[in-house]
């Protein structure tokens, strides 16, 4: 038998390519999703009060479901200063539809209802027949046409973050743990083409890459002043680091790999050094057919890829494994497209056995859904996915 580990020991293990008690598992959902387990479970929440920066509800539905891992986010942690507000705007910290986790997450609600995040990105509140979402309404930056035109954006500067008090959470939330604690740094890719528009943003790449270049530069600083101060502040509380940019659609790259590598890779591996040079692991999530690009993100030292979206084109599990499995670690992988929202629970189960088979075998893998958990997936087929005993090894047949 496998000694029972806690469930910092679990993931950490997994991450070095060790075969654990159980696979480790992490747990990301739309905001619907959220309200109906908080529903069902009316969870307790005794004890939670006094962590200000989370949802008591939430967390205590994450112990619900033996989940290893806890996120914290870079945007928990917004302290512009007030000239930069937008005037008649309220800052609001817990109603973002694309709040995944727990925690808090900062937006200005302009007096319109419209929404407007740290760096500017507009958007407005849509509504589908599962629940809602935040789309993009306008592109703030989308007619510039030179670089000088950027220069009037209002872009933060690192002193619109404060960490102060990132060391002092962490200890109380492990106070309860330990749990697998990861930071979450922003992406500049993503949030480039939020300002400028993903159109405009592509002919850019092709027509004139200053402009792309600025843009990413000038939120890749921000990134990186940041992540210095949160390792200098916490980095021994700390075991990954997240970051992320999506440059693939389902079944290709979103960019050519001579534009990756030329404009978006140099830059991730200054955020990937950074990392490494304080001994953390790196964690990179790109939504997705990113599998071209696999072997050198692992040369650049992602050690732990996310979200491992089975439909995508070479992302097969198998093919994954059997290619990359003694050098990456895969995060994710049951699908959120078919067998979640349209699967039955035995489906549903059997995809997690499946993965855990596969992907877990000698360790290597966190278990999670291939992005957050949708609003058109029934409570039904959460709890199935969730049930610990899947993640048993001996169950599986992994030894």
């Amino acid at each position: 038998m496998t000694t029972e580990l806690n469930h910092q020991e679990r993931v950490q293990a997994a991450i070095r390519h060790e075969t654990t008690d159980r696979i480790p598992c992490d747990f990301l959902a739309t905001t619907e999703v959220w309200h109906n387990l908080i529903e069902y479970f009316r969870p307790d929440t005794t004890g939670l009060d006094d962590l200000h920066w989370l949802e008591p509800e939430r967390e205590a539905i994450l112990r619900r479901l033996e989940v290893d891992c806890r996120l914290f986010s870079y945007d928990m942690f917004c302290a512009p200063p007030e000239g930069v507000l937008t005037p008649g705007a309220k800052v609001d910290w817990w109603g973002s539809f694309t709040r995944s986790t727990p925690n808090r997450m900062w937006r200005q609600v302009l007096p319109d209802g419209t929404l407007l995040d740290i760096w500017g990105e507009h958007r407005k509140i849509e509504t589908h027949s599962f629940g809602q979402y935040e789309a993009h309404t306008n592109w703030v930056l989308g007619d510039a046409m030179t670089v000088d035109d950027l220069k009037g954006h209002a872009w933060p500067t690192p002193d619109w973050w404060d960490f102060s008090e990132l060391s002092a959470m962490i200890d109380r939330l492990q106070q309860d743990g330990p749990f697998h604690i990861r930071f979450r740094l922003g992406s500049f890719f993503e949030e480039a083409w939020g300002l400028r528009g993903l159109e405009q943003f592509m002919l850019d790449f092709a027509l004139d890459p200053s402009i792309p270049a600025y843009m990413m530069d000038r939120i890749l600083e921000v990134h990186l002043a940041n992540l210095k101060t949160v390792l200098d502040l916490a980095g021994d509380k700390l075991d990954t680091i997240y970051t992320y940019d999506d440059v693939a659609t389902q079944n290709s790259l979103l960019i050519s790999p001579k534009a990756w590598r030329e404009l978006v890779k140099p830059r991730h591996q200054k955020i990937l050094d950074l990392i490494h040079s304080y001994g953390k692991t790196a964690m990179y999530h790109c939504d997705g057919a990113v599998a071209p690009l696999i072997p050198e993100l692992i040369e650049m030292g992602v050690d732990v890829l996310n979200p491992v979206q089975p439909d995508s084109k070479g992302m097969e599990p198998e093919t994954l494994k059997t290619q990359y499995g003694d050098q990456l670690t895969f995060h994710g992988g049951v699908d959120i497209i078919k067998t979640l929202p349209r699967g039955t629970a035995e489906q549903v189960q059997k995809e997690v056995r499946a993965r855990v088979q596969v992907l877990g075998e000698g360790g290597g893998y966190i278990m999670c859904s291939s992005h957050h958990i949708q609003p058109d997936t029934s409570l039904e087929n959460v709890l199935a996915m969730y049930d610990p005993a899947l993640r048993v090894i001996e169950l599986n047949g992994l030894h």
